[in-house]
């Protein structure tokens, strides 16, 4: 019941930038993290950033001071704004989010169906 839809992949140069967003929807939810991850192919899926709902954030070594991580807890939206971008950037990014659902008290934890971001040298 709970669905995660990302958009604003696409393919850039190296240096460039692009700004990937994710929007939540269901049942009424309480959100808690929010995060992004990524997967090039014949990879494993690798941690990018996260975010709490009273916005705290974490990032991986590989992207720190280059991507940021946003989240709108009214609309429960997240976005990773990415700059500077590298080839090793390139890869399918999936959002992920947790929470409860509030007429249940049901927890949960859902992956979006991805953007592809392709960085070019």
């Amino acid at each position: 019941q709970v669905r995660l839809v990302e958009s604003g992949g696409g393919l850039v140069q190296a240096g460039g930038s692009l700004r990937l967003s994710c929007v939540v929807s269901g049942n009424r939810l309480h959100v808690n993290g929010m995060g992004w991850y990524r997967q090039a192919p014949g990879q494993s899926r690798e941690y990018v950033a996260i975010i709490s709902r009273d916005f705290i954030t974490d990032y991986a070594d590989s992207v720190k001071d280059r991507f940021t991580i946003y989240r709108d807890n009214a609309e429960n939206t997240v976005e990773l704004q990415m700059n500077s971008l590298k080839p090793e950037d390139t890869g399918m990014y999936y959002c992920n989010v947790n929470g409860e659902l509030l007429d249940s008290s049901r927890a949960f934890q859902t992956w979006g169906q991805g953007t592809q971001v392709t960085v070019s040298s």
